[in-house]
């Protein structure tokens, strides 16, 4: 008893020489509600943001980009054989319009993206399992299917807590051919098909305009005379239905208790936070940033990002989009601190992955929820599933590490990316290199 509560004291003091974990958790409930890109909320926190970087004494602005706008339709699935029902749905944004009257077709239940399915699905309106991917949804385009049906939720859940997402059909798709598509609750999905839906009809009809979304960014100069410069991120928007209090209001206090303690302890290189707009839609905050920014990512020689931490069941991992070496040093820096943490190398979908696309090195911290310790994209990502406590521990690691490298006598890590990581993000964004081979000969 008496070692647990000499470790406790010893926490609570450590803790405090280097963040202050009352104003981060302040600001973390101050930040918990629906924040939704391009909308009046998100701009709320923006502001919310600001305004507690400027009590600091700290100068912050805002940076804005333009988003797409639109009002997601929820409308009806109809069920025309061999029984007729009406099921809720969400439409896709971006996907396009329905003839008039609707689009009816058979139903293809598209299982994996497998020859047989690709033959079954011409001309009909496929049912993917879950969320749409790309490599589903290039499928579906190239075979001919007419519409598509995605689902979410959880069976085990009751209806009446299920929200039915609402769902975009991003840039990338979209350059792929478009196709009108719309959402359902997994409820109604498996009702429909156990009672064997054979064809459907559903209506698209919406207005696409334009908004605006915004970065906050805030910049500590460095000591030395030096150009080099590390940036933090992390996004503050969070999905329709969700407060987004782990994800990731918790990774925008973050970035707000480093800037406090960067601000009384100055660096030796240039740091720059970015706290990112509308990353649940495509990760555009950080893109918007890098495309800004273009000239001066010359000078930025590592990307620190956070996304979900603070849970309080969880496991600590940082994901190293750079150098194997990053990965080693990472591992070895968390077992001569005493942190509990996995490091590996791969790409996090998160707002590292612009910067490391610029070829920055880059790493994105996270603790993860193991399955029924937390919930995100949903309305149970709420304040009761973290704690102030591993809030505080992840912050003060992070911050440690950051202090290390910003510090350094010579910076560790070259500015490098490996081929390996470039083929992973070719993938994760979408490139498929063969296509553009493909492209180019024909030129």
């Amino acid at each position: 008893m008496i070692y647990l509560w000499y470790n406790e004291i010893r926490y609570e003091s450590e803790r405090k020489k280097m963040i202050n974990i009352e104003k981060e958790y302040k600001l973390l409930q101050d930040l918990s509600f629906v924040r939704v890109s391009g909308r009046g909320d998100e701009e709320k926190a923006a502001d919310l943001i600001v305004k507690a970087l400027e009590a600091e004494g700290l100068a912050a602005r805002k940076e804005t980009f333009e988003v797409d706008s639109f009002n997601v339709e929820s409308g009806v699935l109809e069920v025309l054989a061999p029984f007729t029902k009406q099921y809720d749905v969400t439409t896709y944004a971006n996907c396009g319009t329905t003839p008039e009257g609707g689009l009816e077709a058979e139903l293809c239940y598209f299982e994996s993206d497998n020859e047989v399915c690709r033959k079954n699905v011409k001309g009909k309106i496929a049912l993917v399992n879950g969320y749409l991917g790309r490599a589903v949804y290039k499928a579906l385009v190239e075979c001919g299917a007419v519409g598509f049906i995605s689902f979410s939720g959880d069976i085990d859940k009751s209806v009446e807590v299920t929200d039915i997402d609402t769902r975009e059909l991003r840039a990338p798709l979209r350059d792929l051919g478009v196709i009108p598509g719309v959402h359902m609750r997994v409820h109604d999905v498996m009702e429909m098909m156990d009672a064997g839906a054979s064809k459907v009809k559903f209506t698209v009809n919406q207005e696409v305009g334009k908004a605006e979304s915004c970065n906050v960014v805030c910049e500590i100069k460095g000591t030395e005379d030096t150009k080099e410069t590390i940036v933090f991120t992390g996004h503050y928007d969070s999905v329709p239905f969700s407060k987004g209090a782990y994800d990731n209001a918790t990774g925008s206090v973050c970035l707000y208790a480093l800037a406090m303690y960067f601000k009384d302890h100055a660096p030796k290189r240039n740091l720059v936070f970015v706290f990112c707009g509308s990353e649940e839609r495509g990760l555009l905050g950080s893109k918007a940033y890098c495309a800004q920014h273009e000239d001066e990512l010359e000078n930025v020689i590592y990307c620190i990002n956070v996304d979900m931490i603070g849970c309080t069941l969880g496991r600590r991992i940082a994901v190293a989009t750079a150098d194997e070496k990053v990965v080693s040093f990472t591992d070895y820096f968390a077992k001569i601190v005493g942190f509990p943490i996995s490091a590996s190398q791969g790409v996090y979908s998160s707002d590292s992955t612009p910067f490391a696309d610029k070829g920055v090195p880059a790493i994105s911290f996270a603790r993860i929820t193991p399955q029924g310790g937390g919930s995100i994209h949903n309305r149970f990502d709420v304040m009761e599933h973290l704690s102030a406590r591993y809030l505080g521990e992840d912050t003060e690691f992070i911050c440690k590490y950051a202090e290390t490298l910003a510090n350094s006598y010579v910076f560790p890590i070259k500015k490098e990316m490996p081929q390996k990581m470039k083929d992973e993000l070719d993938k994760y964004l979408g490139r498929d290199k063969k296509d553009d081979a493909k492209n180019q000969k024909a030129k």
